[in-house]
């Protein structure tokens, strides 16, 4: 018997996600070392050390299980943020949440709508659940909010935004995202992915939180997995209505973040040093990358993450096959309908000037 022919609609012609290839498994495949790994958009600093003071002092507790509810975590970023614990849902990353809130409201009879180039994610997440998938067209590679306000109709319930959008790194400014909350119907749940928040300039950052007060629909993700370099520990967070945020914690699993996880992020979600150094660290690096495209003339979109997304003008997967035998790893970025990409993550500066330094080679500029 073939068991995909019993399986979910949506499940049958699914393909798994596509993670950055591991720093282990070019060590095998290719039998070299000192490899650099830019590729998932991770925090090139290592775990903080409040993080690990933090597990450390979790280590003998990890025979009981963790706290369901996260009360501290979760009182943590209330009072940080000016919330109230009642808004807040944790989850296994953002990525966990963005599954969540999907099976929360959304069934075979209902449209998800996203953004061309958007996380690959949400397609992923809206297939299998057999709802049907809408893909608004991009504009200058980002999402363009008038397309989505006319694709909008009865049979859509979830709309899903990342800002800055990944792996586009394309950012809606504060006024942009307010004018297209106010024309959303009340009725269709507008996620927005802040995943790269940390990344942007204070100046520019939009207030997503302060927007809850007016818009009751809307619901904000995000995640300590970039930033605050916990992407191997798995946790995030969704901030919502209180209403809404007791609907996920029905679907919620319980236990869904463990123990050295919550702690870890109780403590660096104050850790306000540590995330000022990372930040300061990727404008340096992005400017490093985008002033190297521009003098070797090169294509690129102007980006707001911890990551930049080359345009090679030719298909990248014979470069990326070559940087990876220089023992750098970037991200193909083909499976988002861009096989001509590359999106490189921003490094600490050694690691910059050695991709830099790999392309030059390739490419004999």
């Amino acid at each position: 018997m073939q068991y995909i022919n019993i399986a979910n609609e949506g499940v049958k012609t699914l393909l798994p996600y596509q993670a950055g290839k591991p720093v282990e498994e070019l060590e095998r495949e290719l039998g070299i070392s000192n490899i650099i790994k830019l590729a998932s958009n991770e925090n090139p600093f290592g775990l903080p050390e409040s993080a690990k003071q933090a597990i450390q002092a979790e280590l003998d507790n990890l025979t009981r299980y963790p706290d369901s509810n996260g009360f501290y975590f979760k009182q943590a970023v209330a009072k940080k943020f000016g919330l109230n614990a009642e808004q807040i849902t944790l989850g296994n990353g953002s990525n966990d949440l963005l599954e969540l809130i999907a099976h929360t409201f959304a069934n075979e009879n209902d449209e998800i709508m996203f953004s061309q180039y958007a996380f690959i994610v949400y397609p992923l997440v809206t297939q299998a659940i057999n709802a049907k998938k809408v893909e608004i067209p991009a504009k200058n590679y980002g999402a363009n909010l008038d397309a989505f306000l006319q694709a909008i109709t009865d049979k859509t319930k979830l709309i899903y935004l990342a800002n800055p959008n990944n792996p586009t790194g394309s950012f809606l400014s504060a006024v942009e995202i307010s004018e297209f909350l106010s024309n959303v119907p009340e009725q269709v749940i507008v996620v927005l992915d802040e995943a790269y928040t940390e990344f942007t300039l204070p100046e520019e950052r939009v207030d997503s939180f302060a927007l809850l007060n007016k818009h009751k629909n809307l619901v904000i993700c995000r995640t300590l997995s970039k930033a605050y370099g916990l992407a191997g520990l798995r946790i995030g967070y969704a901030v919502s209505s209180s209403e809404i945020a007791d609907l996920f914690n029905r679907v919620r699993q319980p236990f869904n973040c463990n123990s050295l996880a919550l702690a870890a992020a109780t403590a660096v979600i104050n850790d306000d040093s540590f995330i000022a150094k990372v930040a300061e660290n990727n404008r340096q690096g992005l400017k490093l990358l985008e002033d190297f495209f521009t003098t070797k003339g090169l294509s690129y979109i102007p980006s707001k993450g911890n990551f930049v997304m080359l345009d090679l003008q030719q298909p990248a997967q014979p470069i990326y096959q070559a940087l990876l035998h220089k023992g750098v790893i970037v991200r193909p970025i083909a499976s988002y309908g861009l096989p001509n990409h590359l999106r490189i993550s921003i490094g600490l500066p050694e690691e910059n000037q050695r991709f830099i330094d790999a392309l030059s080679e390739i490419l004999k500029i």
